[in-house]
C-alpha cells in the first residue's frame, strides 16, 4: 500500500474552511479534484484512489509528493500535512528491484488449482497424469493447512472438477468465463488470508488460463510457482513456449515434489511422514517434464 515520506517542506497557507481545490497527478495523468480543508495523507490516498484506482498496483509501495512553489519541483509530502489551500499533488511509485528467491511456507501460500475439469479429459496431453499430480498436491495442502482456490472454466458447457480431484476443504470453488483465475472474488479471498506471499499454480490450460492467471498475480505483487507436473495443454508446443516466457518474468517453474518439501522443510516437520508418503506414491513418467 501506498507510503507517505516525512522529510520536507513546503505546502499551502492558511484558507478558510470548506473544500480546497487540488490537482491530483499519476504517471502521465493530472486530474483536478476537491478535498475537505484540513485533509491529511489518507483522505488524499483515499483521493487518489477514486480517481485512479484501475490503474494504482495497491502492491506496490508509493510516495505523496506536493509540488513547492518555494523549490519550483516536487517535494515528499511534509509529515503532518494538511490541505489548507489550493495546491498539487502526485503519487510516485517506488521503484525497487527485488530478487525472486522463490521460498515457501505453509503460513504465507495458497494453492490455485485452474479448470481440471471434464470436458477436458479427452484434450489436453497427459491429462490423467496431471490429475494424479494435482490430487497430490491438494491432499498435501490439507496435511499443511494451505487454502486452496479452485476455478471452472464455464461449468455449464465444460463440466465441473473431474472427480478424482477431492475438493473438501477448498476455500473457493468458482466458476468463469474469464480466463484468468483473477477474479474479484479470488481477490477478495486473498485479501480474506492473512500475510499471503507465494500462489502454487497448476491446471489447464498452460498457455490461456495458467498464464493469464500468473502474469495478474505477479502484477499484483505475489510470486507464483507453476508446477510443471501439473500443468498441460491441447499442444505440447504451446505449453512448452508458455513455460519458457512465464520463467523469463521471473515466475518460478518447478515440480509438485520440490513443492511439498520446500513446505515442510525440515524431516522434523510434524507432517513429513504423511507428505513422504504421498510423494512415496509413483510419480507417473509421462514425459511432461522433458517438455518444459
Amino acid at each position: 500500500a501506498a507510503e507517505a515520506a516525512a522529510p520536507g517542506g513546503g505546502g499551502c497557507s492558511s484558507a478558510g474552511g470548506g473544500s480546497v481545490p487540488v490537482l491530483f497527478c499519476f504517471s502521465v495523468f493530472a486530474r483536478p479534484s476537491t478535498v475537505p480543508h484540513g485533509a491529511g495523507y489518507e483522505l488524499l490516498i483515499q483521493k487518489f484512489l477514486s480517481l485512479y484506482g484501475d490503474q494504482i498496483d495497491m502492491h506496490r509501495k508509493f510516495v505523496v509528493q506536493l509540488f513547492a512553489e518555494e523549490w519550483s519541483q516536487y517535494i515528499d509530502l511534509p509529515k503532518g500535512f494538511l490541505v489548507s489551500e489550493r495546491c498539487k499533488v502526485r503519487l510516485v511509485p517506488l521503484q525497487i528491484q527485488m530478487t525472486t528467491l522463490g521460498n515457501l511456507a505453509p503460513s504465507s501460500t495458497v494453492f490455485f488449482c485452474c479448470d481440471m475439469q471434464e470436458r477436458f479429459r479427452p484434450a489436453i496431453k497427459y491429462f490423467g497424469d496431471i490429475i494424479s499430480v494435482g490430487q497430490r498436491l491438494l491432499q498435501g495442502a490439507r496435511l499443511l493447512g494451505i487454502p486452496v482456490i479452485v476455478t471452472e472454466q464455464y461449468p455449464k458447457g465444460l463440466g465441473n472438477t473431474v472427480q478424482e480431484i477431492d475438493l473438501t476443504g477448498a476455500k473457493l470453488v468458482l466458476p468463469k468465463t474469464k480466463f484468468s483465475m483473477v477474479l474479484p472474488e479470488v481477490e477478495a479471498a486473498l485479501a480474506e488470508i492473512p500475510g499471503v506471499r507465494s500462489v502454487v499454480l497448476f491446471g489447464v490450460e498452460t498457455h490461456v488460463c495458467i498464464q493469464q492467471t500468473a502474469l495478474e498475480l505477479v502484477g499484483r505483487g505475489l510470486e507464483v510457482h507453476i508446477v510443471a507436473d501439473a500443468t498441460s495443454s491441447r499442444s505440447m508446443m504451446d505449453r512448452m513456449f508458455a513455460l519458457e516466457r512465464l520463467a523469463r518474468t521471473g515466475i518460478i517453474v518447478t515440480t509438485s515434489e520440490a513443492i511439498l518439501l520446500q513446505l515442510v522443510a525440515d524431516k522434523e516437520h510434524p507432517k513429513f511422514k504423511e507428505i513422504q508418503n504421498l510423494i512415496k506414491a509413483s510419480a507417473p513418467e509421462s514425459g511432461l517434464l522433458s517438455k518444459v
